[in-house]
C-alpha cells in the first residue's frame, strides 16, 4: 500500500479561519437542543483555556461552521474541542467510534472584505438550507451581534461593519463570493421518512425490524443511516432503542 501524506493546511497570515467540522459519514451530531447547548459550553470552556477567539458560529444538524482567530495551535485547539464533545456525545448515546469525519476543514481569511463575506455566509446557512430565517435561528451567533455576547467576540466585526445597524445591512446584502461549503440535507417528515425506509428495505411495516436477527437488523439500520435518516427518527419509526440504532 502506498502511503499518501496528508496535504498541509494553508496557514493564514492574519490568524483568521473559516472552520467546518462535520459528522462522520454525514451523521447527525446534535440530536437535541441540550447537545447544542453542550457544544457551546465546550467552546466557552476552551476559549478561557486557549489563545483563540470565536467571531461567529452556526450549529447545523450534522456540521458546524466557525469563524475563528487563532495565531497558533489551531490543530490542538480543534482537537480539544472535538474530542471533548465527542466523548460527551458517545457517552450520552451509548455509541462508539468516530463522531466527526476525519480532520476539520479550514480556509484562511486574509482580508476584511472576505472576513465579512464569511460571517454573512455562516449566519445565512440555516436560511440557505431552507430551515429557518437567519434572525429566527437559535443556534447561530447572529443574535449575539444584536444583544448579549456569550461565546463570540463581536467587537471587530461591529467596528468594521459600522455598528449594529451596519451589521444588519451586511447580513441582508447579497454577495456572489463563494465560501467553503458543505451540503445540508433537510430532514424528512416522519411520514416521508417511513415511506423511504420501507422502499429501501423492502418491508411494509418498519416495526418488523424488531424481530429480525441482530446482524440483519443492524444492516438495515445502517442502510437507513447512510441515506440520511437521523438516529432519533429511526428509533421513532422502528421502535428500536436509540442506543441500538446508534451502535449499529
Amino acid at each position: 500500500m502506498v502511503f499518501i501524506p496528508r496535504k498541509a493546511r494553508k496557514a493564514s497570515s492574519t490568524g483568521y479561519y473559516h472552520v467546518v467540522i462535520k459528522g462522520n459519514g454525514g451523521q447527525i451530531i446534535f440530536e437535541e437542543d441540550a447537545d447544542r447547548e453542550r457544544f457551546l459550553r465546550t467552546l466557552g470552556k476552551y476559549i478561557r483555556e486557549e489563545p483563540f477567539e470565536i467571531l461567529a458560529y452556526c450549529l447545523m444538524d450534522n456540521h458546524v461552521h466557525l469563524l475563528m482567530h487563532a495565531e497558533h495551535d489551531l490543530d490542538r485547539i480543534m482537537k480539544r474541542i472535538t474530542c471533548s464533545y465527542a466523548y460527551y456525545f458517545n457517552t450520552k448515546y451509548e455509541r462508539t467510534g468516530h463522531l466527526f469525519q476525519d480532520r476539520y476543514r479550514s480556509e484562511p481569511i486574509e482580508d476584511e472584505r472576505y472576513l465579512l463575506t464569511v460571517i454573512r455566509y455562516i449566519h445565512n446557512n440555516p436560511q440557505k438550507a431552507g430551515i429557518s430565517r437567519r434572525e429566527d435561528y437559535l443556534w447561530s451567533s447572529w443574535r449575539e451581534y444584536l444583544g448579549r455576547e456569550t461565546v463570540v467576540s463581536t467587537e471587530l466585526i461591529l467596528r468594521i461593519s459600522g455598528g449594529r445597524q451596519g451589521f444588519l445591512r451586511l447580513s441582508k446584502s447579497a454577495d456572489d463570493a463563494e465560501c467553503m461549503d458543505i451540503s445540508e440535507k433537510q430532514r424528512l417528515r416522519d411520514q416521508d421518512a417511513a415511506a423511504l425506509a420501507e422502499q429501501l428495505l423492502g418491508v411494509d411495516n418498519l416495526f418488523r425490524m424488531q424481530k429480525m436477527e441482530r446482524e440483519e437488523r443492524d444492516r438495515a439500520v445502517r442502510i437507513l443511516k447512510i441515506h440520511g435518516l437521523p438516529v432519533r427518527q429511526i428509533a421513532r419509526l422502528t421502535g428500536i432503542t436509540r442506543a441500538v440504532v446508534s451502535k449499529a
